[in-house]
């Protein structure tokens, strides 16, 4: 390979038609939360810069953001903006567990593996039960199980409380929406509070073609944490109450854990901008193009493995070792990740975004080629 002696990594650049310098190719498939903010969103912040506001959710954006996530979920909610989507689902779990309750979790949920405790510090110490599944989909008969082991289990076992759901899951998944009634039904009927972890709710929402409200509080869903910031919001997540009673409070919570931000309306503004004129179905619809892009070339590879369906933005692939550090010589970036249970060789994860292009696609697929083993 022709060394570089300008610093750029293989595939950096591309040539325009012309001959001049286009955009440089995107090698970061790491994470969606690598990309870059939708223009739309950064006019909403420059335009909520003009003037003063009241401070802590008193100001218009958010009493906008509230009218129009009513609108877009066809029913009353309460809204509250946070910054991360940890901070949502925490938060949002403190609202639906005591202290001694368990939270029933699919193993590889990101409360679960990927947020260091935080359930478990603002519920103030609630167990997380994680259940295993093949794919990141709960199944009914396990859930079932768990809750009537913990129920049987008496003062010496944490009381079941809530289920937490992860829509799009961990491993690129989505349940169907016969598959998230029969989940809630089960935990309703044993007296659980529902949680939805929708850091990617807008992929799942593109991928099945439904509306909403069909995906939360018609399936079930008392809680929602809708992510943003992995869909062209610069930092915002929004925890979504369809079950008002629960929001009792919230507020205290927020505040008392340092997440009450003073200057609220720009991530009300974010949000705001996000759901207006589709934006976040837009980006999400095309972040799920690119990944399906992805995972049709890595199909065709001979030596690649695409051990679950992709359908959201993120693609897993299973590679021999020397094409996944093929890959890495030649500039890409993307997670490792510890193959499931039955999945053997390097599991690897790319991730797909909002400004996710065709040429960057194609660019990993031609380096893929061009490795050999």
């Amino acid at each position: 390979m022709e060394q570089n002696t300008d610093g750029a990594q293989p595939h950096d650049r591309q040539s325009s038609p012309d001959g001049g310098s286009a955009e440089p190719i995107r090698t970061n498939f790491m994470s969606d939360n690598v990309g870059t903010v939708s223009p739309e969103i950064l006019a909403a912040l420059a335009q909520a810069n003009v003037g003063e506001a009241p401070a802590h959710g008193a100001d218009s954006w958010t009493r906008r953001l509230e009218a129009r996530v009513a609108e877009v979920f066809e029913a009353e909610a309460r809204v509250f903006p946070v910054a991360t989507g940890t901070a949502a689902n925490a938060l949002a779990l403190s609202a639906l567990s005591p202290p001694w309750g368990a939270i029933l979790c699919d193993e590889s949920a990101h409360i679960n593996r990927r947020e260091c405790g935080a359930p478990e510090f603002f519920t103030g110490g609630a167990k997380l039960w994680p259940i295993p599944s093949a794919d990141g989909r709960m199944e009914a008969g396990l859930l079932a199980s768990a809750v009537a082991d913990l129920s049987a289990g008496g003062a010496r076992l944490s009381r079941p409380a809530a289920l937490s759901l992860t829509q799009a899951t961990e491993w690129g998944t989505v349940y169907t929406l016969e598959h998230l009634v029969e989940l809630t039904a089960l935990a309703h009927e044993a007296g659980l509070s529902v949680h939805m972890d929708g850091a990617r709710f807008g992929n799942a929402l593109a991928h099945l073609g439904c509306s909403p409200a069909d995906m939360t509080w018609r399936a079930g869903v008392d809680v929602l944490s809708l992510g943003a910031t992995k869909s062209g919001a610069l930092s915002a997540d929004l925890i979504v109450m369809f079950d008002l009673s629960l929001a009792e409070d919230m507020e205290r919570r927020i505040k008392r854990s340092g997440h009450l931000w003073a200057k609220q309306r720009f991530l009300s503004a974010q949000l705001l901008a996000w759901l207006e004129n589709d934006l976040w179905l837009r980006n999400a619809r095309h972040a799920n193009e690119m990944a399906g892009r992805l995972a049709r070339g890595l199909a065709r590879h001979p030596a690649a493995t695409l051990p679950f369906d992709t359908q959201g933005n993120e693609v897993f692939a299973v590679l021999p070792e020397l094409l996944v550090e093929g890959l890495e010589a030649a500039g890409f970036v993307f997670l490792r990740r510890t193959a499931p249970p039955g999945v053997t060789g390097t599991l690897v994860r790319f991730v797909t975004g909002h400004d996710t292009r065709p040429q960057d696609v194609d660019a990993l697929l031609e380096a893929l080629a061009g490795t050999t083993e």
